[in-house]
């Protein structure tokens, strides 16, 4: 048998691509990234095809069925959904046969399927994630009785539900991309057109012709085949390639080697998984690849915690395969522990803040009632403490890198109770410092409502508040009263002392941290008159007066709101003091 040589290869159609696409004899290797490509990006894909323009050459991969034991595989995805389906399924390849791999051109390909086989459901603007009605599905369609509005696109393709596609009139017919492929010559064109009264626009026939012709007669899928079964050179290769396009992060890079190489588990499942399953605790978050990779080094042990190829050796790979479980449930039980301090994907400023808590708690052997007993209510304490600091002080900005490795050695010594005092001397005098100054505690009131930074700020404040609940932002004097009208009529007519009323509604001096249910009530009451309506004996006035820092002795009314605000801050200020100076 003669032996393959790598080479380009005679061009094939993209109805051929595709179809080897559907029958999976093309694959996808561990080495590769999911597929990141907006509609937008699909659709410039097609106008360029229509037009002629050169879409890049392919990298094909030849792999022979002895080796497939040594790689993980997946399959293309054939119906994208960026809720429930962003994951590429594992190929089930029997090993009776050589397989082709896409080194280069996934993203093309995908595209190219999910436009002429698939679906693609993308989230509609301003509606809810937890919705499903905000992710229809769509097909790929083609206007042919117009072209586009888009000063950079001369052919009108749009990605619509079954119901948008029906809208056609005199200005618009839309052709489902995919139903081409059906077509065996340019007579069932012809047919299409008569079957729909279309024959009159010579638009719709040059458009519907040229796309018959792209996709089942032109040559266009312009590919090299590599031959070679060295993992080493593909990796070579496979880093090349990827260098321009759409950028291949390190995670996508140095996930598809963890996948190469790990023994028992699939790293590339795993690791997305967890992610999934970080996101999904309280609140919500945004961790992401990047976040458990680094994680998994720190926690590993592993001297440098740089994201590059040399870390991501197999030895290293195999450290990191060994402890995965532990480090699994020490990063779950992290995130179950901020989200119980009142955190979310909103308000936790730092991914990397969380690294060092979960290798506390992997130090530890990750106790299962670490979030939960008594046994550890002033670590858990301690921890809120530190994590709060640290955020404030924005010590994982910059050289995060540098501090993580930092707090590891001294987590290394240090694991019995939560080193807060060693991490403070540590640091003390640098620009990474947890040591607060006047001047730091001017800034904490400055954050307005709704920053990412304000809940920190807050939480120091309400130390004793079980945020677990559903807490809100409140404006202690409701915002929507700041209007010029509603301060005419409560008399503050004067425009200097109305732009104090605008400039201080937003500052920490006028919001509090309130449940959930009692802000829905409180709604745009005037303050004065819900207090009164809550609570009505003085020892509950002066229970919720002491906790929320409201002043005593002075009016409440809306009028006197700068008074107000001046005294509250100075509470608060004094709080502040008393907690990240004498604390």
């Amino acid at each position: 048998m003669e032996r393959k040589t790598s080479a380009f290869q005679t061009p094939i159609t993209i109805k051929e691509a595709i179809e080897s696409v559907h029958k999976n004899n093309y694959v996808l290797p561990a080495i590769q990234r999911e597929f990141v490509w907006t509609p937008d990006q699909i659709i410039k894909l097609f106008d360029s095809l229509m037009r002629d323009y050169p879409i890049g050459t392919f990298l094909f991969w030849d792999l022979e069925k002895d080796r497939l034991k040594d790689f993980k595989f997946y399959e293309f995805i054939r119906n994208y959904h960026e809720k429930n389906n962003t994951h590429n399924p594992k190929a089930n390849l029997t090993g009776e046969d050589d397989i082709t791999a896409i080194l280069d051109g996934q993203q093309r390909f995908t595209a190219l399927y999910l436009a002429l086989k698939g679906t693609y459901a993308y989230k509609i603007p301003r509606m809810y994630w937890a919705n499903d009605e905000a992710f229809p599905i769509r097909k790929f369609y083609l206007n042919l009785l117009s072209k586009s509005n888009e000063f950079d696109q001369l052919y009108d393709f749009r990605f619509l539900t079954e119901q948008e596609a029906e809208q056609n009139d005199d200005n618009n017919f839309w052709f489902e991309v995919g139903k081409v492929m059906e077509f065996e010559n340019l007579r069932d064109v012809i047919k299409l057109l008569r079957d729909n009264n279309l024959l009159q626009s010579e638009y719709a026939e040059q458009c519907l012709s040229n796309l018959y012709e792209i996709i089942n007669k032109k040559q266009v899928i312009n590919y090299y085949l590599e031959v070679s079964q060295e993992l080493d050179k593909v990796l070579n290769i496979f880093i090349r390639v990827n260098s321009g396009g759409t950028k291949l992060s390190y995670s996508d890079l140095l996930l598809s080697i963890a996948t190469a190489q790990w023994d028992k588990k699939d790293a590339r499942e795993e690791i997305n998984f967890l992610v999934d399953d970080l996101n999904s605790l309280g609140d919500e978050f945004k961790f992401d690849k990047d976040f458990v990779l680094k994680s998994s080094l720190v926690l590993s042990d592993i001297n440098d915690i740089a994201f590059k190829v040399d870390n991501f050796d197999s030895n290293n790979m195999d450290k990191i395969e060994k402890n995965w479980d532990d480090i699994k449930i020490a990063l779950k039980m992290a995130v179950k522990l901020i989200s119980s301090y009142g955190f979310n994907y909103q308000t936790l400023t730092s991914n990397n803040a969380v690294i060092p808590i979960a290798y506390y708690i992997f130090k530890k052997g990750n106790p299962s009632n670490f979030c939960l007993s008594n046994e550890y209510s002033e670590d858990r304490k301690t921890i809120k403490r530190w994590l709060t600091i640290s955020l404030l002080k924005r010590a994982f900005g910059g050289q995060s890198d540098s501090v993580l490795k930092n707090l590891r050695t001294i987590l290394q010594k240090n694991h019995k109770n939560f080193p807060y005092e060693e991490i403070e001397k540590q640091f003390k005098g640098s620009n990474k410092s947890i040591i607060f100054t006047d001047d730091d505690i001017d800034n904490l009131l400055s954050y307005k409502y709704g920053q990412s930074y304000t809940f920190s700020v807050l939480s120091l404040i309400y130390p004793n508040l079980d945020l677990k609940n559903t807490f809100h932002q409140d404006h202690i004097f409701p915002k929507s009263l700041f209007n010029k009208k509603y301060l005419i009529k409560n008399g503050i007519t004067n425009n200097e002392e109305q732009s104090i009323y605008f400039e201080k509604v937003n500052f920490i001096g006028n919001i509090q941290l309130l449940e959930g249910l009692p802000n829905i009530e409180k709604s745009d009451k005037e303050f004065e008159n819900w207090f009164n309506e809550i609570y009505k004996s003085e020892d509950e006035k002066k229970e919720y007066m002491r906790k929320n820092y409201i002043p005593e002795n002075i009016s409440l009314e809306f009028n006197n709101f700068v008074e107000f605000y001046e005294e509250r801050e100075k509470l608060i200020r004094n709080k502040l003091n008393q907690v990240l100076l004498n604390g």
